[in-house]
């Protein structure tokens, strides 16, 4: 059985999902990010595990289910985040963000059987999912994130290494606006795509609260 990580920030306004303001304002940024967490979470708890961590730079908040070790962020990049988070796992891991709300149960549930690693890359050239048969937080550090490369450089350590990497599907983060709307339509019965609806259907001006 496999340590399902979930790293994430808390919804705060102003904290999360910034390039969606404009055209949504902070609020409704941390209540799309805030859906998009939920969303996330409860694929995670539907996936058999040895073990569920939310991973967190913040508070937990109501939009936290049960059965999740929560554990801080250390400080640094986020590539020393990420392999933070691997360091404490002492058996196969994978991990994922709080951008893909379009997740399921099946997608994450990973098996190690021939291969030593998953990789999950986004559509914007970086990564969703990363997978460790056996984790080691030195494959993370000192990858270049937020860049349309990150997941080349990322997958390409992972080769380097001599390890057996299983490519899993292509997904889309949420980044921006029009990344919502696509995500939305690929998961329209979620938290995610009803709390976009809301957004649209009262929207707020630009940096203002409800």
């Amino acid at each position: 059985m496999t340590t399902l990580l979930v790293i994430a920030k808390e919804p705060l306004p102003g904290r999360v999902k910034t390039r969606l303001t404009p055209p949504f304002s902070p609020a409704e940024a941390a209540e799309l990010a805030e859906a998009a967490l939920a969303d996330t979470l409860r694929a995670v708890a539907a996936t058999p595990a040895t073990r569920r961590v939310l991973v967190l730079d913040g508070s937990p908040g109501p939009w936290l289910p049960p059965g999740f070790d929560v554990v801080p962020q250390c400080a640094g990049g986020l590539d020393l985040r990420l392999a933070d988070a691997f360091a404490r796992c002492a058996g196969p891991a994978l991990l994922i963000g709080m951008d893909t709300p379009q997740v399921t149960p099946e997608l994450l549930t990973v098996d190690f059987a021939g291969y030593d690693a998953c990789f999950g890359p986004a559509e914007d050239g970086g990564f969703w999912a990363l997978g460790l048969a056996e984790p080691d937080p030195a494959l993370l550090r000192g990858v270049p994130m937020s860049t349309p490369w990150t997941g080349a450089v990322q997958r390409r350590r992972l080769v380097a290494a001599g390890l057996r990497v299983r490519e899993l599907p292509r997904l889309r983060d949420v980044d921006t606006a029009a990344d919502a709307v696509a995500v939305a339509g690929r998961a329209p019965h979620g938290r995610f795509a009803a709390r976009l609806a809301r957004c649209a259907e009262h929207p707020c001006g630009p940096g203002t609260g409800r």
